[in-house]
């Protein structure tokens, strides 16, 4: 009773630890943009190298080894045995998944995952992470290597134990990681997958695209409210038409004209629906005319 209310403890301790999202706490504390909304939207290490560089992802991906690391070690120095420790293990890896502080968006536990298996065995872990090291200097992808590093690592603690207790909890734990980048593994049949990138100024390069912006932005409005401005003074200045009305004698001329051609009255003929001009008079033909 008391080994199972002790497994209970610690898988739940395990969750809470992994439930702590080092990506959005480091981006937070020092303004970074937020992992969940840029780049590949992951909240890992990767990710906020990609956006922030490397100073940031070294502080992540710490953070989220010691939270695979800690609750595995605390199980592992109170004596419990493989399996609870490997339990663990995988409750702070599923914690850091789907964590319940941050609305269970996470992220895909591969840095959670390494902590916790240099919990369980100081062996496996570096041997995990001397592959994932290899993998990813010779092809550049951090998910490929991420991939084939962890799909050893059962096996690998099954060396390091003795015991094959742990190999149900830490497949379950690879499957779930295999899981979580399954768009990354179409990225890489179709080879859209970015490469890892060290560069150092890239969240510095961000906030002076942002200032640039922002000082485009003042321009514009500043050249519009002076062109408004000048619409307005030449509104002002511009002098008023004075209306202009006819004298008596025009107005004797205009009514003394006869009225034009289209001007004249058109009738119409009530047996027939067609408009009847009237006829015009024809000129005589003068003596002197020839015929």
């Amino acid at each position: 009773m008391l080994g199972f209310l002790l497994f209970i403890i610690f898988v739940i301790f395990g969750y809470i630890c992994g439930s702590f999202c080092s990506a959005i706490i480091v981006s937070r504390l020092f303004s970074l943009p937020d992992p969940r909304l840029e780049g590949s939207l992951n909240p890992g290490a990767t990710n906020v190298l990609r956006l922030a560089g490397k100073k940031y992802a070294a502080l992540v991906l710490v953070g989220d080894m010691l939270k695979g690391f800690i609750p595995v070690i605390l199980a592992r120095s109170l004596g419990l045995g493989p399996i609870i420790t490997s339990f663990t293990c995988l409750a702070a890896v599923v914690g850091h998944m789907y964590p319940v502080f941050f609305k269970f968006q996470g992220g895909k536990g591969v840095a959670t995952a390494l902590g916790g298996l240099l919990g369980l065995s100081f062996v496996t872990g570096i041997a995990t992470i001397v592959i994932w090291l290899i993998v990813a200097n010779f092809t550049g992808y951090a998910s490929l290597a991420s991939i084939i590093a962890l799909i050893f690592a059962p096996l690998y603690s099954i060396l390091g134990f003795g015991s094959v207790d742990v190999f149900i909890p830490l497949f379950f734990m690879t499957f779930l990681i295999i899981y979580k980048h399954r768009n990354n593994i179409n990225r890489l049949i179709d080879r859209d997958e970015p490469k890892l990138s060290f560069s150092k100024h890239r969240f510095s390069d961000v906030t002076e695209d942002i200032v640039v912006d922002e000082q485009v932005n003042q321009a514009f409005e500043e050249e519009e409210k002076t062109a408004d401005i000048i619409i307005e003074d030449e509104s002002a200045n511009k002098p008023t038409e004075e209306p202009i009305y006819a004298t008596a004698d025009q107005q004797e001329d205009s009514a003394s004209e006869p009225p034009s051609a289209a001007e004249q009255p058109i009738f119409t003929d009530p047996a027939t629906p067609e408009t009847v001009r009237t006829p015009k008079k024809k000129k005589k033909k003068s003596d002197n005319e020839p015929s």
